[in-house]
C-alpha cells in the first residue's frame, strides 16, 4: 500500500470517530463506562472475527501470526482498554472542552514514545505539525479550560494509554502484515475486561442496556469495528507520529458534525483550531515528498 492511501484511510478513521462522539457521550445517560466499553467492543470484534476468518481462509499464502506478535496483539488490547476505561471515567467528571483538549495531549507523546523505542528521532517536521494539532485542539474547544479536577487527570493517563497503543499498533501492525487480527484480538480483550469490570461494579439493569443499545450498536460497528480496524490498517505503512496527527482530525470532524447535525456553534476560535489541525496533517502529509533527493533529467 502506498504511504498517500494509508494516510487517507487513517482520515477516514478519523472522520468515523467523529462523527461517532454523540453515540458515545449519549450512552453515558443510561450505562457506566465499563459496562458501555465491554458491551461496545465485544460488538466490534464479533464484526471483525468472521470477516478476519474468511480473508484467511481464501488467502492460504498468509504466515499463521507469530506467539511474539499474538502476545503484542493482547497486550494491545489491556493498552487499548485503558485507554478507552481513563477518558470514559474522566468524561462523566469534567467537561467537554477540557475533555477533547487533554485527550488529544497524546498527539505530541507519540513522537518521544517513538524516540524512546527507537532510538531515532521522527522526521523534524512532526514536532510543529504535533504542536500545531494540539494548539488547534485546544482552540476547536473554544480556547479556554475549566480548573483541572480528577475527570482531568483521568483523562490525561488515558492520553498516556492512547499514546502507547498508537505506537505498539505502528509496531505490530508493519511486522505482521495482520491488521484483521489485531484488531479483533484487541477489540475481544479490551470488550472482555469491560464487560467483568462493568458488571462487578455497576451492575447494570437490562432496561438501561436496552435504553442505551441504539449508541451501543453504532459506537461497536462503525466508531469500534470500523474505525479502529482502518487505523490498524493504515499504520501498516504510515510512522506512528504521522499516524497520531492524522488521528487528531477527529476533532475535526466531530465539530463539522456537531455543526450540521446538532446546530452547534463552532465560532472563530474553534474555525482557526480546525484550520490548524488541518495545516497539521497536510504537514506530515508533504513532509515526505520534500525529503525525496530530486533526480536531475539527466539521471545524475
Amino acid at each position: 500500500m502506498t504511504r498517500l492511501r494509508a494516510d487517507l484511510i487513517l482520515l477516514i478513521a478519523a472522520l468515523v470517530w467523529g462523527l461517532g462522539f454523540v453515540a458515545q457521550s449519549t450512552a453515558m445517560d443510561n450505562i457506566g463506562p465499563f459496562t458501555f466499553i465491554g458491551l461496545r467492543f465485544l460488538i466490534a470484534a464479533a464484526a471483525v472475527w468472521p470477516l478476519m476468518r474468511f480473508i484467511e481462509n481464501r488467502n492460504t499464502a498468509l504466515v499463521p501470526m507469530s506467539r511474539s506478535d499474538l502476545r503484542m496483539s493482547m497486550l494491545i488490547g489491556l493498552v487499548f482498554f485503558c485507554g478507552c476505561a481513563f477518558q470514559q471515567w474522566g468524561i462523566v467528571s469534567t467537561t467537554v472542552t477540557n475533555a477533547g483538549f487533554l485527550t488529544g495531549l497524546y498527539v505530541v507523546m507519540v513522537p518521544f514514545i517513538v524516540w524512546m523505542l527507537y532510538r531515532k528521532p521522527p522526521p523534524a517536521a512532526v514536532w510543529p505539525a504535533a504542536l500545531m494539532s494540539v494548539a488547534g485542539t485546544f482552540l476547536l474547544g473554544g480556547g479556554g479550560l475549566n480548573p483541572i479536577g480528577a475527570g482531568d487527570l483521568l483523562i490525561i493517563c488515558g492520553s498516556i494509554f492512547w499514546a502507547l497503543h498508537v505506537t505498539l499498533i505502528g509496531l505490530v501492525a508493519v511486522r505482521s502484515r495482520r491488521p484483521l487480527q489485531i484488531a479483533a484480538i484487541q477489540f475481544a480483550v479490551c470488550g472482555v475486561c469491560g464487560i467483568i469490570l462493568g458488571f462487578a461494579l455497576e451492575q447494570p439493569g437490562w432496561r438501561a442496556i436496552s435504553a442505551a443499545m441504539p449508541e451501543i450498536l453504532y459506537a461497536g460497528l462503525i466508531g469500534g469495528a470500523l474505525g479502529f480496524t482502518l487505523q490498524t490498517i493504515g499504520q501498516r505503512d504510515t510512522p506512528a507520529a504521522d499516524a497520531a496527527i492524522i488521528l487528531s482530525g477527529e476533532g475535526v470532524f466531530a465539530a463539522l458534525f456537531g455543526a450540521w447535525l446538532l446546530s452547534e456553534r463552532l465560532g472563530v476560535a474553534g474555525a482557526i483550531g480546525a484550520g490548524m489541525i488541518l495545516a497539521a496533517i497536510l504537514l506530515v502529509e508533504l513532509a515526505p515528498l520534500a525529503r525525496r533527493k530530486p533526480v536531475s533529467p539527466a539521471g545524475t
